[in-house]
């Protein structure tokens, strides 16, 4: 009995060739690929709606991300400035002068009104910079974003207000516990402390945009997951697909940080000129602290997967080689 010769190669390329390949589809390619960018591009889309629904509607979250500012020198400049000016328009000096000769009365009015300037501004930066201020502060915008989050979810055209009454509270008191203070703190009333953040007329376009981001929020993540299962689900190669999207992800998520460059500071210049900008450059960093960190751990993500995926390729290959490789006995 004669044992039968193996198989020549030339055979084995002759069958592969006899073999019929299964016809490829152009309209599942074309899914596949339109899946996938889909996912990429929604996967920082859901981040940035994650992250804004978060600032606007969780109040713990927010009160975290501007509690450092108690301390920055740059907001606590502007505070200083601007509880000093509120303190200096209740000061009358009408009744001091009154015994002086006209003439000599815009001179002096000018350097009084330096002077108690000067003590104002003294008693509000001991405040500002004391220790307790920082709970102060986190109070105060604590009470702010649950108005705004309650006017935003609601109807009606109500302006939203920074109500800074705690902090002038605090100035009083130590305007009081300096007698030159005593007057100037009993002439600072208890109302009309408020800081009007949104107007009425800004209100409803600010409360579309409310909906809008936690439209997003809740919607996107969820999408760009069923889009990145299906495309690897059509995909012929789903290594390689897994691939591609992992790299379109990290490439549109650093779009999106790209963007945010020019966004911030088309922000910035929109403010109204009374609106330090130092300030609130350091208030609007203090809120996309969280986005850039998110950003940056996607893109990380993303390629890591990327080359996890495009790596695994040849190991898997090897493997196979080992255990296909026949052994001695």
């Amino acid at each position: 009995m004669t044992a039968s010769a193996p198989p020549r190669a030339s055979d084995r390329r002759t069958a592969r060739e006899g073999t019929p390949r299964a016809p490829r589809r152009p309209g599942r390619a074309g899914a596949t690929i339109v899946l996938l960018l889909v996912a990429a591009l929604l996967a920082p889309v859901s981040l940035a709606g994650v992250w804004a629904r978060d600032q606007l509607t969780d109040t713990g979250r927010y009160v975290t991300a501007v509690a450092p500012l108690a301390r920055d020198h740059t907001i606590q400049n502007a505070i200083v400035d601007d509880v000093t000016d509120g303190v200096m328009d209740h000061v009358r000096l009408d009744g001091l002068l009154s015994a002086i000769p006209r003439p000599q009365r815009p001179a002096l009015r000018e350097r009084f009104t330096r002077g108690i300037r000067e003590f104002v501004d003294k008693q509000v930066r001991q405040v500002v910079t004391g220790p307790s201020f920082p709970a102060v502060w986190r109070q105060v915008h604590r009470t702010a974003h649950r108005t705004l989050d309650a006017t935003l979810g609601a109807s009606g055209d109500a302006p939203v207000r920074l109500d800074v009454a705690p902090i002038i509270e605090r100035v009083k008191h130590q305007l009081s516990a300096n007698g030159l203070g005593i007057d100037i703190a009993r002439r600072v009333p208890h109302t009309g402390t408020e800081i009007v953040l949104l107007p009425a007329a800004d209100v409803p376009r600010a409360r579309a945009a409310y909906q809008a981001v936690r439209a997003t929020a809740r919607l996107a993540p969820p999408a760009a997951a069923l889009c990145l299962a299906a495309g690897l689900l059509f995909a012929r190669r789903r290594r390689r697909a897994l691939t591609a999207a992992a790299l379109l992800c990290a490439a549109a998520t650093a779009l999106l940080t790209v963007a945010l460059v020019p966004v911030r500071s088309q922000a910035l210049d929109a403010l109204p000129h009374a609106v330090p900008r130092p300030a609130a450059a350091a208030y609007t960093d203090a809120l996309t602290a969280s986005l850039h960190t998110g950003t940056t751990g996607l893109v990380c993500g993303a390629l890591v997967t990327a080359a996890l995926a495009a790596g695994s390729g040849p190991v898997v290959r090897a493997v196979r080689g080992v255990l296909r490789k026949p052994h001695g006995g």
